[in-house]
């Protein structure tokens, strides 16, 4: 079971106090010297997480966000960090897959090959059309045929040369990526929709299918079953392309003395506007007495969990917790 950490960029945890204050920094023309305060926080997130054993680290993009830029951070912590991965988002129909190829390619060697693409087909019109320079698809048929030849070609680049392609969105005549990645035979890719099409898609070209589950944590149970249940078909889905495929999930993880406890946060969490991403993560049902989590987190590894992109609230002294009180039971 890989252990990974969202790297807190503004957008992705909720609001603290040292977020804010960064946020703050990031709208003010001029201010924020001498380090900019939302870099040095995710800096010294994942050096933590690194110290203490964490594989993986996601930074999300979100382009319409008062946040950096997810694949500057990404090279930032690239050359920062010795052995955690780097898991860095993008979305197909704001950059085209071949600069994504020799940029991943660019990453995969700064990072000494520590570099994962997350494909995130991506909700907000108003982002694709500033961004992506009107790039936002009305159609969902439209969309997911772009994510499918999005990951070939950004794929086809990593690995044949030369490369073509006959497609609607990405043609590509006599392709050749000079820069070639460290990693082989391909930086790995990871991604997550549930949408048919696009699960097709996932088990047909990416390593790493990320599971979705309802928020709320009364939820546990059913997103138990209907993540066991989803797992076990897009393992078939994978089997029949010849491929077997590794399974994560996003969740916010909640310690607490007694479950009773865990329930009052929890719904303190939920009833919160401010706290509306943490409140979002608890569906997963991460929550409770240290041995608890651990147990529930054996849980999802014997349903075929591979990955756990993990969350906390307050993020720092979350995980620090986390490192004192929970990752002992798992060993």
């Amino acid at each position: 079971m890989q252990l990974g950490i969202w790297a807190p960029l503004p957008h992705t945890i909720s609001r603290e106090p040292e977020i804010d204050a960064a946020v703050a920094d990031l709208k003010t023309p001029g201010q924020g010297q001498p380090v900019d305060r939302s870099y040095q926080f995710v800096l010294d997130t994942v050096r933590r997480a690194e110290a203490i054993g964490f594989d993986i680290t996601l930074v999300a993009e979100r382009l319409v966000a008062p946040d950096l830029e997810a694949w500057l951070v990404s090279s930032a912590l690239a050359v920062q960090t010795s052995k955690i991965q780097i898991m860095t988002a993008v979305h197909p129909g704001i950059i085209a897959p071949q600069v994504v190829a020799k940029m991943g390619a660019s990453l995969d060697r700064l990072s000494g090959g520590r570099f994962v693409v997350n494909v995130v087909p991506g909700r907000r019109s108003h982002e694709f059309d500033l961004y992506g320079n009107g790039g936002w698809l009305d159609g969902a048929e439209g969309r997911y045929t772009r994510v499918d030849e999005f990951i070939h070609v950004m794929k086809g680049l990593w690995t044949e040369d030369p490369f073509d392609f006959d497609g609607e969105f990405y043609p590509v005549r006599n392709g050749s990526l000079a820069t070639k990645p460290l990693r082989q035979p391909a930086p790995p890719i990871y991604a997550a929709s549930s949408d048919d099409r696009a699960k097709e898609t996932i088990a047909r070209t990416c390593n790493l299918w990320f599971v979705s589950h309802e928020p709320g944590h009364v939820n546990y149970e059913r997103n138990m079953a209907s993540i066991a249940s989803g797992i076990a078909q897009m393992k078939e889905r994978a089997t029949r392309h010849g491929r077997t495929l590794g399974f994560g999930i996003s969740t916010l993880v909640l310690p607490a003395a007694s479950m009773d406890g865990a329930y009052r946060l929890a719904a303190e969490i939920e009833s919160d506007p401010a706290l509306n991403v943490a409140a979002k993560a608890l569906g997963a049902g991460l929550m409770g007495p240290p041995q608890v989590i651990a147990d529930r987190i054996r849980r999802y590894e014997d349903i075929g969990m591979t990955c756990l992109m993990l969350q906390f609230h307050p993020m720092k002294q979350g995980l620090d917790r986390f490192a004192n009180d929970i990752m002992p039971l798992l060993r």
